[in-house]
């Protein structure tokens, strides 16, 4: 199949979350199956610097810009991956991140410039004789593109169209004053489409025009139907259910192997586990904190938000001396947490170490040196440190939700633990049901033996390659273009 692979961030083009590894590695592993897929982003500085081998090759007018958009055709550094890049200098080429500026503010023309986007992808979509090439499928990823799937269901003729929700949560959400300026077909203006309690939603136009609909976990899917996860639009979820299917993500093993992994003090496998050692040693000399193998050491990285829990664990920070535990936080995110996370470095600093900011080859020293790697989230579609965890032999601590359900089965009470468990689980995002597992979890460790190794052992060797999810988006391709096929989503 020809598949156009939508998205705002891709690695190592851009990154602002977890959607850029998505929007590599599934890409990579649809390739290997046989299937024509071409990343488009927008034309961010980062991508054009990034991007290799760039060429125009077409030239598109567009509602939104004065000047025609380029088309620019290359390839992801390090890989064949085609990628085109939507090159419009007054909307993507700015300092600062994909969505917001330095600081952390978002872009007041968000919604300008992913319209522009959208309109981009519809008119590849359709074909630009140009590029000589025109996809059977445009896979969409969150709200930044959802306003694709709209634009090409006003067509008679077009591709099919999938829609994948990576967080409700962000819905792309303006005014009705923006939609008419924007100039944004009125047919899509109604509460079956874009028109969400007097404004408009990109996402819901994913949503709701889309020939089929996934989230990033099975769980997750479920959960998004009901009133606490939906974000507002569970009754239109609930509407297209019979459209909308759970995939778990997957990880890059070619990028996440500890076998080979370049940043790592010392390399090591399922079969020399003891070699992992040495990590732990060196990352605690290189962040401060006392040298000990037999302190456990707890890692938590990423996004620095409340719905990831980070507040929740740090809500348990002064109980670390008690659980004689050491703590490594590494991430950015929300200001007063950034904040608080500083201070408690400094009030505690034989016990916690914390980095603000976005540093891949200290996230792989972590995975690699953590004996428990904590994800509290409050909701979490599907999660990547979990995954990354188990396979660096860090045991995952999670809390019960989305992604992390799917993934990390709980080791229970049965020792030897069941090959099918990979870590520890609770279920209320509270302090003290974190604690309360965490000396569950600790317990174990300090009892070593064949317990804790079996627990590292069945998580290094549980296959979240990416091959297994492509099989599953394949099937969800041949199911939209079995739709399209029926006709187009209805107007009402």
């Amino acid at each position: 199949m020809e598949v156009l692979f939508a998205t705002s961030e891709a690695e190592p083009l851009v990154r602002a979350g977890g959607l850029a590894e998505v929007s590599l590695g599934l890409p990579k592993a649809l390739r290997a199956l046989g299937h024509d897929v071409r990343l488009v982003l927008p034309g961010y500085s980062q991508a054009l610097a990034s991007a290799r081998d760039l060429e125009e090759v077409a030239r598109l007018a567009t509602q939104g810009v004065r000047e025609k958009l380029r088309i620019l055709a290359g390839r992801v550094p390090n890989s064949t991956l085609p990628v085109y890049l939507v090159d419009a200098p007054s909307l993507f080429e700015r300092e600062g991140g994909p969505y917001a500026n330095a600081d952390g503010d978002e872009w007041a023309d968000n919604a300008e410039r992913f319209v522009v986007f959208s309109r981009a992808i519809a008119a590849m979509g359709l074909g630009i004789d140009a590029l000589g090439w025109r996809p059977e499928i445009v896979h969409c990823n969150d709200w930044q593109t959802g306003l694709t799937p709209a634009l090409l269901a006003l067509e008679d003729v077009r591709p099919a169209s999938l829609f994948t929700v990576h967080n409700m949560a962000a819905q792309g959400l303006f005014s009705w004053e923006v939609f008419h300026r924007l100039e944004i077909p009125r047919p899509l203006w109604s509460r079956h489409g874009l028109e969400h309690y007097g404004n408009f939603s990109f996402l819901k136009g994913g949503l709701a025009f889309s020939d089929r609909i996934n989230t990033v976990s099975p769980t997750y899917a479920r959960e998004i139907q009901t009133e606490a996860h939906g974000c507002g639009l569970e009754e239109v979820l609930r509407l297209h259910s019979e459209r909308l299917a759970g995939v778990l993500n997957g990880v890059d093993y070619d990028i996440w192997n500890p076998a080979v992994d370049p940043h790592l003090a010392a390399n090591y496998d399922v079969e020399s586990l003891e070699d992992r050692l040495a990590n732990k040693l060196s990352l605690q000399r290189h962040l401060d904190l006392p040298e000990s193998g037999e302190t456990p050491l707890i890692g938590h990285a990423g996004r620095l938000l409340e719905r990831r829990g980070s507040d929740i664990l740090l809500d348990i920070v002064p109980e670390l001396d008690r659980l004689d535990a050491q703590l490594v936080v590494l991430g950015r995110g929300d200001r007063v947490l950034e904040q608080s996370w500083g201070r408690a470095a400094s009030r505690w600093p034989r016990r916690v170490a914390v980095v603000i900011g976005d540093d891949e080859s200290l996230l792989h020293q972590l995975e690699a040196a953590a004996d428990l790697f904590v994800i509290p989230s409050r909701f979490e579609p599907c999660g990547l440190d979990q995954l990354h965890s188990m396979r660096y032999g860090a045991v995952p601590v999670a809390r019960h939700t989305g992604g992390l359900a799917d993934s990390v089965i709980d080791a229970g009470n049965i020792n030897p633990p069941p090959p099918e468990a990979t870590g520890f689980c609770f279920d209320s995002p509270e302090p003290g049901a974190l604690v309360a597992v965490l000396r569950r979890a600790l317990a174990r460790y300090r009892e070593r033996g064949t317990y804790w190794e079996t627990l590292i052992r069945n998580g290094m060797q549980r296959d979240f390659g990416w091959a297994r999810s492509a099989t599953s988006y394949e099937s969800l391709y041949r199911e939209a273009q079995a739709h399209r096929d029926r006709g187009h989503p209805a107007f009402i």
